[in-house]
């Protein structure tokens, strides 16, 4: 950490205290039942985190939807972040990425016929829309909602970037935890991702340490990385080749780890980043389009992440894109250790449980 940052952390500590001390007090209420809890008769599977953005809940959603579907009909709900509507949505085919955020919006495009995708800031108010309206609905996998203390889940699964443990992080603004790190003890299962492909035992353990002061002893943790696979054209129709001199554009919240897989495997040019769950439009389109065109190469293309591909695909006929090879890369986990079985008991065991009381 330069000097720079290192003293302005140390000026927002103090507010730092006063956050943390609120989201104590907070989850003090909920605990004591001074806050209403709603409680499902339902399986209901929360995949969440500590920490403001980039933990790689998409990825791992999804991993739960290839893993219990066609077992089980599946029901998502997001919050919709960077959506432009409010309330309870159940997505169909007129949903965008506009209407139901561009995460939710991922998954509507990839699981039609294997989850049915919904959205509702008011998690508890969305959940009892889902069960009148979807009354198949055997598992809810909520996104992102480890906060959201108003709905009991059955199951948390709380996600802990590699790159930012919460043990060397502080709370918002200083840091970038939402609450305090012993709220990692409400998890019942802790995943450690964007994990290195050699992360050796030793330091596994050495992380596995850090975390025990701030989870029940009974959690276990799970360590996972990211596998890249070959790059998919945006446009179904297109009949542009995939080049490997690239721009790259991302609206994420932390693009490092695409970039730095991209340049490893490609040429890359230039980076151009938005803020995450940025919605592109027109206006953005001049400055991606100009430069592309400043690359000196004839072969060359534009590279984005799926979350950004499916904000995108909206510019299908856009007459400046029409020469320009558009690519997306697609992402899923994989589990370190050979420990794919061990969690995947994990979750049916928990599903036979709260299914057969």
């Amino acid at each position: 950490m330069s000097g720079i940052h290192s003293i302005l952390r140390f000026i927002l500590l103090p507010f730092s205290l006063l956050y943390g001390l609120i989201t104590d007090v907070r989850n003090f209420l909920y605990d004591k039942n001074i806050f209403q809890v709603t409680v499902f008769d339902k399986v209901i599977i929360n995949v969440g985190n500590l920490t403001v953005g980039g933990t790689g809940k998409s990825p791992h959603v999804e991993y739960l939807i290839r893993l219990l579907y066609p077992k089980f009909h599946l029901v998502s709900l997001s919050r919709g972040y960077g959506r432009k509507t409010k309330g309870f949505i159940i997505a169909d085919q007129s949903a965008t990425a506009e209407s139901i955020g561009d995460e939710p919006m991922q998954f509507h495009q990839k699981f039609q016929n294997e989850v049915q995708v919904t959205v509702g800031e008011k998690r508890a108010e969305a959940l009892t829309k889902i069960y009148e309206k979807l009354p198949f609905t055997d598992i809810v996998i909520l996104d992102d909602a480890f906060q959201h203390r108003a709905v009991k889940a059955s199951l948390n699964i709380v996600l802990m970037d590699f790159s930012r443990p919460i043990y060397e992080d502080f709370t918002f603004p200083a840091g970038r935890l939402r609450e305090r790190r012993h709220g990692a003890k409400r998890a019942d299962i802790l995943i450690v991702t964007k994990c290195p492909n050699d992360l050796s035992k030793t330091a596994q353990e050495q992380i596995q340490h850090q975390l025990k002061p701030y989870l029940k002893a009974t959690t276990p943790i799970f360590f996972t990385g990211i596998q890249y696979s070959t790059p998919k054209p945006l446009f179904e129709n297109t009949s542009k080749a995939f080049s490997n001199t690239l721009l790259l554009v991302s609206g994420i919240a932390n693009p490092k780890p695409f970039e730095a897989y991209c340049r490893k495997q490609f040429r890359v040019i230039k980076h151009l980043t938005f803020k995450d769950h940025h919605l592109f439009t027109e206006k953005d389109i001049p400055e991606m389009v100009d430069t592309f065109k400043h690359i000196q190469s004839e072969e060359k293309g534009i590279l984005m992440t799926e979350k950004d591909m499916v904000k995108f695909k909206k510019f299908i006929k856009h007459e400046a894109l029409q020469e320009i090879p558009l690519f997306y890369l697609p992402i899923e986990i994989y589990f370190l250790n050979q420990a794919q079985q061990e969690f995947n008991d994990l979750i049916l065991q928990h599903i036979s449980t709260e299914s057969n009381p």
